[in-house]
């Protein structure tokens, strides 16, 4: 449904009021069929010869994704990738509100981030129930994630969305997804090859086989 959206939003900025579901396919590279099924989960028809009106399914799948109003989101880890993270969501035309920034080095807390400042993470569960923050962004260390999880257990927060390189338990009631930058990478690698390896040229890396077989920590757990 996300990229759903996405493409109706491109076709609305460029002037479409009508979107049908060969439009949506081409733009979402999946067949029309597809688009034809998943919007029935939305119980939205469109007209036959004219397709969907395209502000009114726009709004079908906010709502349905739960963002059809700004929900307000914190971000834990004030590094270059929580930063960022809080700079790019702060687009309300993602459906989401940035209320705070939080993080554990002194030298960041007060540091300005967009038009928020940095707050130490000591206030982590005051600020989501005084926010009434109901989702929450984890930009920190392996070692630290799991505490950031305890820290707001019996809070508002609903949702996690974790980018620490490493598992973590939730309380029931609370939804996670993990997002591990370069765990997707070396998926994409395995699946585009590169063009030595193609040529049958490639060269291991040294020492590879001596390693351990878990990856070493890369930029995410150099900072919090």
């Amino acid at each position: 449904m996300p990229v759903y959206l996405g493409a109706l939003t491109a076709l609305i900025a460029s002037g479409r009021t009508t979107a049908s579901s060969e439009d949506l396919a081409r733009t979402c590279g999946v067949g029309a069929a597809i688009v034809r099924r998943d919007l029935s989960l939305l119980s939205f028809t469109g007209r036959r010869g004219v397709g969907y009106d395209a502000l009114d399914l726009a709004d079908a799948i906010r709502s349905f994704l739960g963002i059809d109003r700004l929900r307000p989101v914190g971000v834990v880890g004030a590094g270059r990738l929580g930063t960022a993270l809080a700079h790019y969501l702060s687009d309300p035309e993602h459906g989401f509100s940035v209320q705070a920034v939080f993080d554990a080095a002194p030298a960041r807390i007060g540091e300005p981030v967009g038009d928020l400042v940095v707050t130490d993470i000591s206030d982590l569960p005051r600020a989501v129930e005084a926010l009434a923050l109901e989702l929450l962004v984890i930009a920190v260390p392996a070692g630290a994630a799991q505490s950031v999880v305890d820290a707001v257990a019996g809070t508002p927060i609903r949702g996690l969305l974790n980018f620490a390189p490493v598992p973590v338990r939730t309380p029931a009631g609370v939804e996670v997804r993990h997002v591990d930058l370069a765990t997707e990478l070396q998926v994409l690698s395995h699946f585009a090859p590169s063009s030595a390896e193609a040529a049958g040229g490639a060269q291991p890396v040294p020492g590879a086989a001596a390693h351990s077989p878990h990856p070493s920590p890369g930029p995410l757990e150099a900072e919090t």
